[in-house]
């Protein structure tokens, strides 16, 4: 089990950026596939991003794509999710997750919350108007 910690969170304005991270320890972080989801007060989680164990591939949810970049640093263990643009809808709990994917090729990804084994404590993430 790897484990997980959000950072970087907090109150922006609408337009403003912020950078999250999430911090990887207890297993080799390049054997698993990363993913960000966020869940708003009354909402199911949801997928936001996702990158594969080399950092090649990406997929977004349509509502974050040209605005939200994801993106890793396996040699410090650490993934990231740059977020520009900011809406308040985009107001909720962010949360990393990982799934060990090493019977995979190197460039798949994962969308389902379903498919993911580990997941950080979350880090809020307030836009105001």
């Amino acid at each position: 089990q790897v484990q997980l910690v959000e950072s970087g969170g907090g109150l922006v304005q609408a337009g403003g950026s912020l950078r999250l991270s999430c911090a990887a320890s207890g297993r080799t972080f390049s054997n698993y596939v990363m993913g960000w989801f966020r869940q708003a007060p009354g909402k199911e989680r949801e997928f936001v991003a996702t990158i594969s164990r080399s950092g090649d591939s990406t997929y977004y949810a349509d509502s974050v794509k040209g605005r939200f970049t994801i993106s890793r640093d396996n040699a410090k263990n650490t993934m990231y999710l740059k977020m520009d643009s900011l809406k308040p809808d985009d107001t909720a709990v962010y949360y990393c997750a990982a799934r060990e994917a090493t019977d995979y090729r190197g460039s798949v990804f994962f969308s389902a919350r379903s498919q993911y084994r580990d997941w950080g404590q979350g880090t809020q993430v307030t836009v105001s108007s």
